[in-house]
């Protein structure tokens, strides 16, 4: 099964409301590697590995977050395959 790599920055109200921690866990359940962490501009960054159909379900997830969090924009970038061991918040 093909593994592709996806870099993403989400923006809106993602920091303080748990989203990176749903973030691991979603990814998890997903079978999606890679990291998640905060940036200091407010947004929250992320790095996913996995078979296609996990990063678009993965991805589609970003779009909306967990509960309390207001997501205004996702951004995209496909990348070379990076392999990672699990999913980690940094």
């Amino acid at each position: 099964m093909s593994r592709f790599t996806m870099h993403a920055c989400v923006r809106g109200r993602v920091q303080g409301v748990f989203f990176r921690q749903s973030t691991v866990r979603q990814a998890r359940a997903l079978g999606v590697v890679g990291w998640v962490r905060n940036q200091p501009d407010g947004s929250v960054e992320c790095m996913l590995t996995g078979p296609q159909q996990a990063i678009d379900d993965m991805t589609d997830w970003l779009r909306v977050g967990p509960e309390r969090a207001r997501v205004d924009s996702l951004e995209l970038t496909a990348c070379d395959l990076e392999e990672f061991e699990a999913f980690e918040q940094r």
